[in-house]
């Protein structure tokens, strides 16, 4: 069965006809990818993976598909050769019908196989050809093929028994889904490390949830960003409500500390919770040797982007109080409304979880979906081994992809260090559990 017949087999599951599918395809102006409530780690996936990777192989074997050059925005109304060169790409994988609609117009059988292209890559779903979906689209068969096999391994290694209540983040896809019984319960976007700062790959508990959270800034972002930021505005900390402290828990000004040199790294900088905080209203604690973990944020315009690489290796999650709302339900005494009420009154408060939820950070780039519908993230970190640049091989014209090296990232699963901890704490109170402590989150962007 070719990729278009897998399409089309998910389609006729909803009790749609051949021909019913092809109208609704064009009627509704998109190509809807149902949201499967299969996990990522499940058998299921797996399964259709394999099944995916003897379709790709079929499809190479038949010599893949041909790139699509040029970089100018392709949307509805575009005529001309390149629209067919796009027609005929988007056949390969299934994505549009073979014989529909003028072969030179955009119209909208092709706006919508563009709107399912680019929800099977991760990619803000707009219905038009700018840079981003250029490059997923010029990556060659060939690659997309290795990758599904590489990402089987991945998966056969992680799904066979995660647990009957967990969360899991990949990485490649910048998402969150919240499992209970072997069913997707919730799914968030996320923000993850970039590849200077990657998140690592994780097998741990949730353990905690902290309103309204204090950040202390790691002693790596203190030298790499801190300094640097008040060399050029020496307001930032007064701006942030970021405070300083000494190693006997007393308060200093910033014109006590000499910017010009390293002498911050000496001493705590806390930010006061509140809009401005890094971690936004909210942080789930999870036990790790990395020193991360899962927030709010306060830049929630960074979810509407394609690229959402961002962090210092924490995991910014959008509408995370839908997932503490989730953690806490075998607490008791917790729902929406309480949580919200704490959030508004600004309160420090920690709350344990009754039973620690396991968390999973993996890194998958390309799997299918029990439905047929195949998915690709991309190798943000060069875990692969494929090497982004083959991605243009063949397409001069495409446009310019940013590469990650590996002196970029560190290996697969690799420990990130980002500071020694801080032995006090500025209001003079004992430590708290490492699980508690601080993280390796990144200045506020607007000023990196």
């Amino acid at each position: 069965m070719a990729l278009a017949g897998l399409f089309a087999t998910a389609a006729r599951a909803e009790g749609l006809g051949p021909a019913e599918w092809e109208q609704r395809f064009d009627a509704s102006g998109t190509a809807r990818i149902d949201r499967t409530t299969v996990p990522l780690l499940s058998e299921q996936t797996v399964t259709a993976t394999e099944a995916a990777l003897q379709q790709y192989m079929a499809l190479e074997a038949r010599g893949g598909w041909q790139t699509v050059p040029g970089n100018e925005t392709l949307a509805i109304g575009t005529r001309g050769p390149i629209v067919a060169q796009l027609r005929q790409r988007l056949q390969a994988e299934g994505d549009l019908v073979t014989n529909i609609g003028a072969p030179q117009i955009y119209d909208s059988y092709v706006e919508g196989a563009v709107r399912r292209f680019q929800a099977r890559h991760g990619l803000i779903v707009t219905g038009a050809v700018t840079p981003p979906t250029y490059q997923a689209l010029n990556v060659p068969c060939a690659m997309r093929r290795q990758e599904l096999e590489t990402n089987i391994v991945r998966l056969r290694s992680v799904a066979a028994n995660p647990g009957p209540r967990y969360i899991m983040v990949n990485i490649p896809g910048a998402q969150v889904e919240a499992v209970e019984n072997g069913v997707v319960q919730l799914r968030h976007t996320a923000v993850v490390g970039r590849p200077d700062r990657p998140s690592p790959l994780l097998k741990v508990k949730a353990l905690a949830i902290n309103f309204n959270p204090f950040w202390t800034v790691p002693a790596s972002i203190v030298r790499k960003d801190l300094i640097p930021r008040m060399q050029d505005h020496p307001d930032y900390l007064a701006k942030n409500h970021i405070r300083i402290y000494d190693p006997h828990g007393n308060e200093l000004q910033a014109d006590q500390i000499n910017w010009q040199s390293d002498d911050a790294t000496h001493y705590m900088f806390r930010a006061d919770p509140g809009a401005v905080n890094p971690l936004g209203v909210v942080r789930i604690n999870i036990a790790n040797k990395d020193g991360v973990y899962m927030h709010d944020t306060p830049e929630k315009n960074l979810f509407g982007e394609d690229e959402r690489f961002d962090s210092s290796g924490c995991v910014r999650v959008q509408n995370v109080r839908e997932l503490v709302d989730w953690l806490l339900q075998v607490n008791g005494g917790w729902d929406r409304s309480r949580i919200d009420q704490v959030i508004r009154s600004g309160e420090r408060l920690d709350v344990p979880l009754v039973h620690p939820v396991p968390v999973y950070w993996v890194y998958i780039t390309a799997w299918a979906n029990p439905d047929g519908v195949v998915q690709f993230r991309p190798d943000i970190y060069d875990k692969d081994g494929l090497g982004q640049i083959a991605a243009l091989d063949g397409a001069p014209d495409a446009p310019p992809q940013q590469m990650v090296g590996p002196d970029q990232a560190q290996g697969y699963g690799a420990n990130r260090s980002y500071g020694a901890p801080q032995s006090y704490r500025g209001d003079g109170s004992s430590r708290s559990p490492a699980y508690l402590d601080n993280t390796a989150v990144g200045m506020p962007r607007r000023l990196r």
